[in-house]
């Protein structure tokens, strides 16, 4: 898995007892599966076409909870909006470090327990497409912490917006 996908991976699936259990026990996900697609309720639902992260439309299940979101889904089987900051918040609460998730990437990538050396910001940084240069790290790792916050958003995560800028 890629870091971006663990460190989704971890924040999404944080809190999966908060997550909408379909009628066979699973986390339901807006993706239809080879049956009828169905709601949170167990009743039939209508597909709905949506535009995925990466601008191909894709079937997703119309339900009535409507913090569903396709993008996560796909990316992550969420099927709610994770409110980020609150996850991250609560993991600062409970580590004995001050980390600054806020404004670090370094910290962030701690406090989800990911290897936060260079050389793993620098393969981030490669799978997030940077340009610049890999040796200015002060510079990588501001443009990595904007990037990870702008593309949890885009997949579902609930992001403040003074972060995502």
């Amino acid at each position: 898995m890629s870091i971006f996908g663990t460190i989704m991976s971890k924040i999404f699936h944080h809190d999966a007892a908060a997550a909408t259990p379909t009628p066979g026990g699973s986390t339901a996900s807006p993706q239809p599966s080879a049956g009828a697609a169905m709601d949170n309720a167990g009743r039939p639902s209508t597909p709905v076409t949506s535009t995925s992260v990466g601008g191909a439309p894709t079937q997703v299940a119309q339900n009535d909870n409507p913090t569903s979101t396709g993008a996560s889904a796909s990316t992550t089987g969420a099927t709610q909006t994770v409110d980020v900051a609150q996850v991250l918040d609560g993991l600062a609460a409970k580590n004995s470090q001050k980390l600054d998730w806020k404004h670090s990437i370094v910290d962030m990538m701690k406090l989800l327990d990911l290897d936060s050396s260079l050389t793993a910001r620098q393969e981030l940084a490669k799978e997030l497409n940077y340009t610049g240069d890999m040796h200015d790290s002060a510079s990588m790792n501001i443009w990595l912490h904007q990037q990870v916050m702008q593309k949890l958003a885009a997949n579902g995560g609930k992001v403040p917006d003074d972060l995502k800028a």
